[in-house]
């Protein structure tokens, strides 16, 4: 399993339209094929920080994740809205399952 944990900084200014435009992402993205989860949250203390937590079957799934028309929709619509750049960084699943190989 391939996860990726994006996290996320936003404008206040632009917050609601940042939750709008990541749910649309997020319908979209739990239809894909090799989609897992597809977690948004938001910090409790800071409620212009969000974590994004995006599970596939494996990386190639996960790439094929950026292809998308809706992912690549999300990116450039919130690209002007990030108070810094995002940061996504990738881990490897052990449980539920996967595994040393996915």
């Amino acid at each position: 399993m391939h996860v990726t944990l994006v996290q996320v900084h936003v404008r206040p200014e632009h917050l609601e339209d940042f939750i709008a435009a990541t749910e649309a992402n997020h319908r979209a993205s739990i239809q894909e094929p090799g989609n897992l989860r597809f977690d948004v949250l938001q910090s409790p203390e800071d409620a212009t920080r969000f974590l994004l937590y995006e599970a596939y079957t494996d990386t190639d799934a996960a790439r094929a994740h950026k292809d998308t028309p809706h992912y690549q929709a999300w990116r450039d619509a919130v690209a002007d809205w990030m108070a810094e750049p995002r940061q996504g960084i990738p881990w490897r699943g052990l449980f539920p399952h996967g595994g040393a190989g996915a």
